[in-house]
């Protein structure tokens, strides 16, 4: 069997991954994660990736087809004062899993957003369109990016957006809310494409056994906004809440946020017949499995 490396074994996509390979007979998945994450999950090993010796110990050890790296620091607000622990999870870490990627001959898959992007303008990012990230967090993904494309031969890497799957997520947070509030402010001027983490994992599994190197842009199909989201979610659950519209700027968050995280997924497009669902219809077969 093949084996494939898996970091951030429990955060949301990292649980995706094992869901969507559980009893494959072609895959042997070795999970590892950091902390109290080790021991959520039945086997899971430690491993700290912004260590370059413990990673190239660990990846000459296991000797795995893949290695998927669904570990990084996703708190957006944080990263603007923890930015040198951001470089040394969203830069370094994915460094250190390319060379040793690179010198076992393995295929490298990681996780990247569209963060790396302005987030302005009124239509979706293709993989062509220029980078510009505007936050700690965006600066320090696409440094990982960069350094994925520089030392991993064989690399894939996947920019998605709104993502959420088993663990904590919006969907939840908004389900959550509505068992004691009558009504929740949500922004309606940031526009994007909820994800599911499973589709995503289908996604890289299609291209796991290809040659089909390079950046995907991997979301669900179609778009909405944040508060448009909310109202779905109340509506499939069958919640009364009321979502009230409100504006970026009236949250002032720490870090800014893009007004545009629509991506369109050219490269799938242009490279092969996979197509992601459409994010309504992932979010129904989502919401099924929380009943």
């Amino acid at each position: 069997m093949k084996k494939i490396i898996v970091t951030g074994c429990n955060g949301q996509l990292g649980r995706a991954v094992n869901e969507l390979l559980k009893g494959s007979e072609e895959y042997e998945l070795v999970n590892t994660d950091v902390g109290a994450a080790v021991s959520a999950t039945p086997g899971a090993r430690e491993l700290d990736i912004t260590d370059v010796k413990k990673v190239t110990e660990f990846v000459d050890e296991i000797k795995p087809y893949a290695i998927i790296n669904c570990a990084a620091h996703t708190n957006v607000d944080a990263c603007e004062t923890q930015i040198d622990l951001a470089y040394k999870i969203n830069a370094i870490g994915p460094r250190n899993l390319a060379i040793a990627a690179r010198k076992n001959d393995a295929k490298l898959v990681h996780i990247s957003t569209d963060y790396v992007l302005s987030g302005t303008g009124d239509r979706p990012f293709t993989e062509f369109d220029p980078v510009g990230p505007n936050t700690a967090y965006g600066k320090t993904k696409l440094a990982g990016e960069n350094f994925v494309k520089e030392f991993s031969d064989k690399h894939f890497i996947l920019r998605t957006a709104w993502l959420y799957g088993d663990g904590k997520n919006f969907v939840k947070t908004m389900l959550r809310l509505s068992e004691d509030h009558d009504e929740v402010r949500v922004v309606n001027d940031q526009f994007g494409t909820p994800t599911s983490a499973k589709e995503l994992a289908k996604a890289i599994l299609y291209l796991l056994p290809t040659e089909n190197y390079g950046l995907f842009h991997a979301t669900c199909e179609g778009s909405t906004n944040w508060a448009d989201f909310a109202k779905l979610i109340f509506e499939k659950a069958g919640k009364s809440t009321k979502v009230t519209p409100v504006s970026t700027a009236e949250y002032n968050a720490p870090a800014p946020r893009p007004a545009n995280s629509i991506l369109e997924n050219y490269m799938f497009k242009l490279t092969g017949d996979f197509m992601f669902a459409d994010w309504v219809d992932a979010l129904d077969e989502y919401m099924e499995t929380l009943v």
